[in-house]
């Protein structure tokens, strides 16, 4: 078996509370491969270099889980960011995580993703562990 990078990490996201969920949900969210720093931000150098193995699984109540791929899109330091991908040939199926540059992955911090209809969620972090 293959030893992931130490850098890799396992980041998983629960749905915040929300109109529809109060209390939030844990069968609602995503979990995803992305080299962290040791402040928990996304490393774009150790993105480049691993990104095959930078991953995503989206789980959304009873829909069928989609996997897909953690992208970087370029355009300046104002204007990157970052995407999940889960069909190469379709553009409109990306959700692009709200400052994912500038947010630290640490376990009670909160993040937004916007999805594939231009809804923003917000999600908890709940956990951050080893990929390997």
């Amino acid at each position: 078996m293959t030893q992931l990078p130490r850098e890799l990490k396992r980041i998983r996201l629960n749905l915040a509370r929300s109109k529809e969920f109060p209390d939030g949900s844990s069968q609602h969210g995503y979990e995803f491969v992305a080299p962290l720093d040791a402040g928990g931000h996304i490393d774009v150098a150790l993105w480049r270099k691993y990104r095959a193995h930078c991953g995503v699984r989206r789980f959304w109540g009873g829909e069928e889980e989609e996997i897909g791929r953690l992208v970087h899109k370029g355009g300046g330091a104002e204007r990157s960011r970052w995407v999940f991908d889960y069909d190469v040939t379709d553009v409109d199926d990306d959700e692009a995580g709200y400052r994912f540059a500038s947010h630290a992955f640490v376990p009670g911090e909160y993040v937004s993703i916007r999805d594939e209809d231009g809804d923003m969620h917000t999600f908890q972090v709940v956990s951050v562990a080893s990929a390997s």
